[in-house]
């Protein structure tokens, strides 16, 4: 195994610049791709060594190192070569984007659950619908995102859902709707005087607010469907996230530019009784002594149906161009079994992308795992597009207007709608 470069591991939610990155990035591909041919193949038996394109210091770093030891001792013949990814969504575009366009260099890729569409429609990876993965092992929400025009174009490798964090100790009972979270948040500034504020979530302009806003949809009966943006449950959810700030006195100003880590910082600190956040922040309050027993985590609260936990985590895919789609196969099948997963999740916190992996002897080595599993069974994708970039700049803008109070939501919601649908490339 041969490390070439280390970079810090990303969050889920990607800044503004993603967008006009990948954007470029499936705009230069595009001409390209059609006419590429297919590498001539290495059997699995062969001696070679693949490339994986894959970012994550710290325990994340560790439990992918340990996996591919584990790989390489039981393929001797195939050896792992790591490319480690630079920590910034724009920089890791740019290096897959000069790997990809070069035609060599990447064999298997670990990439963002919006990713698969995007790289499929420019011909980067290979379809896998053939290659005998076990679909129904995967929630629902992670194995659509890992779709493109009806084929399987990446594995889930793991999930992440986000949810409310709530304190049991002054939350007695979860919310069951909006309006009862609002109170309780409430009802817990008046008890505590050492809360700052009730309810910590991300309104910063970029992919964590339109993460945020699938959550809230989920509430009031909402969904991004793009060729129908400005419906009344969607404008309830826009003006719930508006109201929390500017009416409920529950989350502050400040929040309109917040991303996860001052979420994180907020709840770790004891100053707030409710957080939208993803998984890890149930494994890292663990080790805060005042907040390990007193956790709670459920899907934002819903009275209109199933609630929507909207879907983060990483799929593997398979560059189109490798010459060693064999070997990449069974490396993608290793890494995103069972027992591999199941490792990773308790040296990691990742959450394994296979229901099966959610086993008693998975609780007992993290037992907050047991309450993650009902929030991954409520996941729900972002749309699916190759052009997603553009529409999340266009949903971003849409929620910055609002909750900064230069936009109605009935007036936003028909905006987006209107520029969405001008996106060279879109179809609904």
């Amino acid at each position: 195994m041969t490390i070439l470069r280390k970079a810090q591991p990303g969050r889920l939610a990607r800044n503004a610049a993603y967008a006009a990155a990948l954007a470029g990035l499936l705009g230069a591909a595009a001409a390209c791709s059609s006419s590429s041919s297919p590498a001539a193949q290495t059997s699995a038996g062969a001696q070679q060594t693949i490339v994986f394109a894959t970012h994550g210091l710290g325990a994340e770093g560790q439990a992918t190192n340990a996996a591919i030891a584990g790989f390489e001792k039981q393929y001797p013949n195939i050896k792992v070569q790591v490319f480690n990814l630079d920590a910034s969504a724009t920089n890791q575009l740019t290096q897959l984007d000069q790997r990809f366009q070069a035609g060599t260099g990447l064999d298997v890729v670990d990439g963002d659950v919006t990713w698969a569409p995007q790289f499929a429609a420019a011909g980067y990876i290979q379809s896998l619908s053939s290659a005998g993965f076990d679909t129904s092992q995967f929630f629902s929400g992670q194995l659509a995102s890992a779709q493109y025009n009806s084929q399987l174009y990446a594995v889930p490798w793991f999930i992440n859902a986000e949810g409310v964090y709530y304190r049991t100790d002054l939350v007695k009972t979860p919310p069951t709707s909006a309006a009862q979270l609002v109170s309780d948040a409430q009802a817990a500034l008046k008890a505590d005087s050492s809360l700052k504020e009730g309810f910590a979530w991300e309104g910063d302009k970029y992919e964590g607010s339109v993460c945020a806003l699938v959550d809230f949809l989920g509430g009031f009966g909402g969904k991004l469907n793009l060729a129908d943006l400005n419906t009344a449950a969607n404008q309830q959810a826009l003006q719930f996230m508006y109201d929390t700030i500017h009416k409920d006195g529950i989350t502050p100003q400040a929040a309109s530019s917040w991303e996860e880590s001052n979420v994180q910082n907020a709840w770790e600190s004891g100053q707030t009784a409710f957080a939208l956040n993803w998984p890890y922040e149930y494994a890292s309050s663990q080790k805060i002594a005042s907040l390990k027993s007193d956790i709670g985590w459920i899907p934002f609260p819903s009275t209109a149906g199933a609630p929507a936990a909207a879907l983060g985590g990483e799929n593997l895919m398979i560059a189109a161009k490798s010459a060693h789609t064999a070997a990449d196969l069974e490396f993608v099948k290793y890494m995103t079994s069972v027992a591999v997963e199941t490792q990773r999740a308790e040296t990691a916190g990742d959450p394994p992308a296979a229901k099966s992996a959610y086993t008693a002897a998975l609780y007992a080595a993290a037992p907050y795992f047991k309450a993650e599993q009902a929030v991954f069974a409520d996941t729900v994708a972002r749309p699916s597009s190759p052009v997603y970039p553009q529409i999340s700049e266009v949903l971003q803008t849409m929620i910055s207007s609002v909750l900064a109070g230069q936009s109605s939501p009935s007036a936003a919601l028909s905006s987006a709608q209107s520029q969405i649908q001008q996106i060279p490339g879109y179809t609904a």
